[in-house]
């Protein structure tokens, strides 16, 4: 495992990690104990940083963590998010009274005194433009009930602003084969300022897995199937905001560009520790195997150049018209 530093945390964080919705909820059934299996073998892979959040199964996901805390003895920093248990989902509601609600209920979830890493998840723009929830966040630092704040964002304009606020630690932002725009501009200023980034949905939502094909189907609590055109939440967050078809398509044409030996998962994490500015990728495990799978790419040799330009190639020619100028 390799590892970098996490903004001005102090921390080293293992540069793959373990994102943690699947094994709270909207990605079909999963078991606990294969969520359980998968996490323990993450931990025993090198890796130190999960990020899960408050909603991710109603809390399934945090517990779940809180009890692998307490069957290991290594470090491992937790990092989870706060404000999408609002309904309706409104900036108004990034208020003191709602946030210090949400880390309470989250302490308790991850049986702590204070959470490691607290982050925004995914508020309305106009969050990003009120300083006095950035406020409540310095006070809950200040209490001792958090340690350090970041964003999660789904714009690279929210993250942009975001990193304005000198607490800022951390922005989590979506990025990977499909998704490039934020290396363009975020990712020299967030070096700039040594805030870290995390690299969420970093296989499109199993789409650059390679695994699956016209024929996939999915179960009806997956958001794969209910959330494609955004009618849960922003769509970007489903396959990347890329549609199926075309995706399928691009995936063909990578799988040409994948080095014996690798699985397609591995090279397209790899792809995303090619950026130094990256702290870590967050790809999800439901089982012990794909945890094994995401953990190794850590170690694998850095991606011929020619490689690199073949995917931007594929970027341009079936994604960037897509996604690009809309997130």
């Amino acid at each position: 495992m390799q590892y970098r530093e996490l903004g001005r945390t102090g921390w080293k964080v293992s540069s793959i990690s373990f994102g943690a919705w699947a094994i709270g909820g909207s990605w079909g059934s999963v078991e606990d104990k294969d969520s359980l299996a998968a996490l323990h073998r993450s931990i025993d892979l090198g890796v130190n940083f999960i990020d899960t959040a408050d909603v991710y199964g109603d809390g399934r996901s945090e517990r779940l963590v809180a009890q692998l805390r307490k069957e290991r003895s290594e470090t491992i920093y937790v990092a989870t998010k706060a404000g999408r248990r609002l309904d309706p989902h409104l900036a108004s509601g990034y208020n003191r009274a709602n946030l210090t609600a949400f880390v309470e209920r989250s302490l308790k979830n991850l049986n702590t005194e204070a959470i490691d890493l607290l982050q925004l998840h995914c508020p309305p723009t106009e969050v990003f433009y009120m300083p006095e929830t950035f406020d409540v966040l310095d006070d809950l630092v200040q209490a001792g009930k958090l340690r350090h704040y970041g964003v999660s964002v789904e714009k690279v304009e929210e993250a942009l602003k975001a990193i304005e606020y000198p607490n800022v630690q951390t922005v989590q932002i979506i990025f990977n084969i499909f998704r490039q725009r934020p290396a363009e501009l975020f990712f020299a200023e967030a070096a700039r300022r040594q805030v870290g980034i995390l690299a969420r949905v970093p296989l499109a939502s199993g789409m650059l897995t390679g695994k699956l094909t016209a024929k996939s189907n999915f179960e009806a609590d997956d958001h794969r199937a209910f959330n494609r055109h955004g009618e849960a939440f922003d769509r970007g967050e489903t396959f990347s905001g890329v549609d199926y078809e075309t995706g399928l398509k691009a995936v063909d044409e990578l799988r040409a560009l994948v080095p014996k030996g690798w699985s397609m998962p591995q090279f397209a994490l790899r792809w995303i520790l090619m950026f130094d500015a990256v702290t870590c990728a967050i790809p999800g495990a439901k089982n012990h195997t794909q945890a094994e799978d995401n953990a190794q790419s850590a170690d694998l040799p850095a991606l011929p150049a020619a490689h690199m330009e073949q995917i931007g190639a594929i970027y341009n020619t079936h994604i960037r018209s897509l996604v690009h100028n809309y997130w």
